[in-house]
């Protein structure tokens, strides 16, 4: 048994989708999440500046004491995990995109028409078509960046015509084109507008990563013994911006009011 926190990063909002499943499934669990809401997005940032930031928010939650770190951010799973295992290798680092790409794999057959949507620099990597391929070379897969959806979504302009027109802005043609059933959500941001994109694209099959992620966690608190007992820690939240957005969307996500929740601000830079 292991009581130690499991440390969430992402790029800025989006890892909090990751957050729910863990609570249902592992309530004893508890997080230190970070999100580097000042320096969002990273999709567009050179690689080497992706890396910079992201072992700088390694080198924190490693400085808490963290059992594990979960990377809730495709860009920087896709840019940057192997580096972060090699800075942490005593610490189980997961990426997001390979349970993804394994659920992808096992449910989709190549009557399919996969798409993927996510950060221009997760597309340039190549990644997910990549990992879905070398576990079933038979799939269709498909990419298109769409980067104007992260600052959207980071200031909040979710439910309303603007997101709809940059939706269908980018799906339309890319969906039609190449006759897409299958989209994956290729960014943690993206959840957040799961139901924009599915009631424009009712007939969608739409694959979640933030929920996939979940079965690596399970799997390595199990190979390492680390699953929580009954717990008293708090689960904390920091930002290196707490703008009124991360803290409404924390609500939001999580279901929680604002009195319930630690939140500090932490500038990386200092």
């Amino acid at each position: 048994m292991d009581n130690r926190p499991i440390g969430f990063f992402d790029s800025g909002l989006g890892g909090l989708t990751c957050i729910p499943n863990l609570f249902r499934q592992l309530p004893e669990e508890r997080i230190i999440y970070f999100g580097d809401t000042a320096r969002t997005p990273y999709g567009s940032k050179a690689v080497s500046t992706i890396r910079h930031y992201a072992a700088q928010i390694a080198d924190f939650l490693a400085a808490q004491n963290v059992k594990m770190m979960v990377i809730a951010c495709n860009t920087i799973t896709a840019t940057c995990l192997d580096e972060l295992r090699a800075r942490y290798p005593s610490i189980p680092i997961i990426g997001i995109i390979s349970p993804a790409a394994k659920t992808v794999a096992r449910t989709c057959d190549e009557t399919n028409r996969i798409g993927v949507i996510a950060t221009k620099a997760t597309i340039a990597s190549d990644d997910y078509p990549r990992k879905i391929l070398e576990k079933n070379p038979a799939l269709h897969v498909f990419s298109k960046a769409t980067p104007a959806f992260v600052p959207l979504i980071e200031e909040g302009i979710i439910d309303n015509q603007i997101m709809d027109l940059t939706i269908h802005y980018y799906l339309d043609d890319f969906l039609a084109e190449n006759q897409i059933d299958t989209l994956v959500l290729g960014c943690t941001h993206y959840p957040i507008i799961r139901s924009n994109i599915k009631r424009l694209y009712p007939a969608l099959k739409i694959i979640n990563p933030s929920y996939e992620i979940m079965r690596p966690i399970n799997d390595s608190l199990r190979e390492h013994d680390m699953y929580a007992a009954a717990n008293d820690r708090e689960n904390i939240f920091y930002a290196s911006d707490l703008s009124e957005n991360f803290v409404n969307m924390i609500q939001k996500v999580l279901e929680v009011e604002e009195s319930d929740l630690i939140l500090k601000f932490k500038n990386l830079d200092l």
